[in-house]
């Protein structure tokens, strides 16, 4: 039987994760931000995160609604912070999405309506795979990384911690994409990208 839910952040991405629950018929708690906010789902606002600890790990899990625009060490903190405590993040997979039978997924991973994830594939903790992604076979995508709307990943591209892949970018087969990298909204990568870099255009170049 489903945990009751609390999530973690009110803005657009929570929005989204919690029409998908609610679709789902999963009981959610309330949410949290750092001040009292309105909720278009009706949704209670709890108070801020630290209210969390009123609720007992084994009685709950958590859904992380804080997005990413880029590179950013705040969904990575608020993971580690509560998984540290022994609070589990709840996956959250939408039922459109097409994922195949060998796709290994890690903890609290997010994976958004018509995404598809072929063979081998393997997605970890904390990822999010945005609407209409695609995922070809063996790729590997790391902690705390967003694939953002639209992307496309060709077979074997590996995507390393923290990175953001802007909406709508293409990664060819094989390509090695760096930590804490920023891909450029409609790029098209075609040559291995080091940590730390922002890259975009057609072919993406480091800017």
């Amino acid at each position: 039987m489903s945990k009751a839910i609390i999530i973690i952040g009110n803005g657009g991405h929570a929005s989204v994760l919690t029409e998908t629950l609610i679709t789902q018929g999963e009981k959610i708690i309330g949410f949290t931000a750092p001040v009292e906010e309105k909720n278009q789902f009706s949704t209670p606002y709890l108070g801020n995160d630290e209210i969390i600890f009123n609720y007992p790990p084994a009685d709950i899990e958590l859904v992380l609604g804080v997005g990413m625009v880029g590179p950013s060490l705040l969904r990575e903190k608020i993971f580690r912070y509560f998984s540290n405590k022994g609070y589990i993040f709840k996956s959250v997979i939408h039922t459109s999405a097409i994922i195949a039978p060998s796709v290994k997924l890690g903890r609290g991973v997010q994976i958004m309506a018509g995404v598809i994830i072929q063979t081998n594939a393997k997605i970890a903790d904390n990822t999010i795979i945005n609407t209409g992604a695609l995922v070809d076979h063996d790729c590997h995508i790391d902690q705390h990384v967003h694939i953002a709307p639209g992307t496309k990943l060709s077979g074997a591209v590996h995507i390393n911690q923290g990175t953001h892949i802007g909406t709508g970018a293409t990664i060819i087969q094989e390509i090695q994409v760096g930590e804490n990298c920023l891909v450029g909204a409609g790029s098209v990568v075609v040559k291995n990208i080091a940590d730390g870099l922002t890259v975009f255009g057609v072919p993406a170049k480091e800017v």
